[in-house]
């Protein structure tokens, strides 16, 4: 909700988030900047919360002792309830170099959320294999979700033996939505957020435009009906499992 996408009428697309149900939001950093801004917009608004955090993509200026201590600030403040976005990005990062560098400082964020016990927001594109082994080596005793899933369903037993989630975004209802139909139907109910990563990945039919927390429910929708569910159920489920990795 920081994004300058939604600079003029942040107020209409939050009333029409609680309108369909939507009536908490948390809101995750991509730069030191961006963290200490969704902590204010935390600060302003009822039911909307923080994440903190330094995206793979934006770690060129990542300092081990200035930028850790400002997360670590950043997190203290009462409404921030996760690490993240944080993670590996491969899609846009070749040089093997650079994505050594990814994953010292998705190691270091990792050590973050375990100091403050606090929970994990990942984001792995086209990262799979390392995303998973620093989970397994890096990662134990944390709790989180691979936001937005992408991986494959092989990949998804492997996350949730390890006790995280998968985060479901508006790419389950796109018509090339590939493995993630598959790894929908057969998850835990116990083991699926939903989400938007607004302003981006708009679920259809609103595809292609600025995503808002209210195209939620088309997500929800989408979940219920490839599991045979109602959408109360889903509603049910997932609020409850975001309750307990977020606000526990």
């Amino acid at each position: 909700m920081n994004d300058e996408k939604f600079s003029e009428d942040l107020d209409e697309v939050l009333s029409r988030a609680e309108e369909v149900g939507v009536t908490r939001i948390i809101n995750f950093g991509d730069t030191l900047k961006s963290s200490a801004q969704v902590v204010k917009l935390a600060e302003k608004f009822n039911g909307m919360y923080a994440g903190v955090g330094i995206h793979p993509s934006e770690i060129e200026n990542f300092d081990e002792n200035k930028s850790v201590e400002k997360i670590v600030e950043l997190a203290a403040q009462k409404k921030v309830v996760a690490i993240g976005e944080i993670g590996l990005d491969y899609y846009w990062e070749k040089d093997s170099a650079v994505r050594l560098d990814q994953q010292r400082t998705f190691i270091e964020q990792l050590d973050i959320a375990r100091q403050l016990n606090l929970p994990v927001c990942i984001h792995n594109r086209d990262a799979h294999g390392d995303t998973l082994r620093i989970l397994k080596s890096e990662g134990r005793g944390l709790r989180g979700v691979l936001h937005c899933y992408s991986g494959s369903l092989e990949m998804a037993r492997e996350v949730w033996k390890l006790g995280w989630l998968i985060g479901i975004d508006g790419p389950l209802t796109f018509k090339n939505s590939a493995k993630l139909p598959d790894v929908v139907k057969t998850a835990p109910r116990e083991m699926i957020l939903l989400e938007t990563d607004a302003p981006y990945l708009a679920p259809t039919p609103n595809r292609g435009k600025r995503n808002e927390p209210s195209y939620l429910i088309a997500i929800a929708e989408k979940v219920a009906q490839l599991r045979g569910e109602t959408l109360d159920e889903v509603a049910e489920y997932t609020t409850s499992n975001a309750e307990k990795l977020y606000f526990n």
